[in-house]
């Protein structure tokens, strides 16, 4: 995505490569930064058009995802497995259950825990939600050659170890800030 400047949204002549949205100057300083965030609110934007078509809404297709990978997990080990919070995957969890996409049932080995597990009706949803990702991977890369295709992945894998390098150190003792 182009840097944006406060004329570039103005006039006939906006061009494709222009960013969606002005670059405020205070994140002129970080414009990776400021292009990730306009790139993930498009994404995950685009993702809820598409998901809202099958009934689910963002975050909830990849809850389903892990479910039909693993099979039944305890609600807490889908919040490990999302870098997750509890309140965030119970509300989750409650819509795929009101849906019908998932059932709790008591833990075998923990009488205290219940396991979540996709349902019968869920599995005839796990084509939608590859064809919904196939479409929005289609839409995100239209123009991509193989070649760019690849090195933006591993771009983003490159960043997202960065980040996961600074929690890491972030939450170690005595960690410099």
């Amino acid at each position: 995505m182009a840097e944006s400047t406060p004329e570039a949204g103005q006039g006939a002549g906006v061009t494709e490569r222009e960013a969606t949205v002005p670059v405020p100057g205070a994140a002129s300083s970080g414009p990776i930064s400021h292009a990730i965030f306009r790139l993930a609110r498009l994404h995950r934007m685009f993702a809820g058009q598409l998901l809202r078509r099958i009934g689910l809404h963002p975050g909830q297709e990849l809850v389903m995802m892990h479910l039909w990978e693993l099979g039944p997990q305890r609600q807490i080990d889908l919040v490990r497995l999302m870098d997750s919070d509890a309140a965030t995957m119970t509300r989750t969890v409650r819509r795929l259950e009101q849906a019908g996409f998932v059932r709790r049932r008591p833990s075998p080995t923990d009488k205290r825990a219940s396991l979540i597990e996709p349902t019968a009706a869920s599995h005839a949803l796990r084509r939608e939600v590859e064809r919904v990702w196939s479409q929005l991977e289609d839409i995100s890369t239209t123009d991509l050659s193989d070649a760019e295709r690849a090195g933006a992945l591993a771009t983003l894998e490159r960043l997202e170890q960065n980040l996961v390098r600074a929690a890491a150190q972030a939450t170690e003792p005595n960690a410099e800030h």
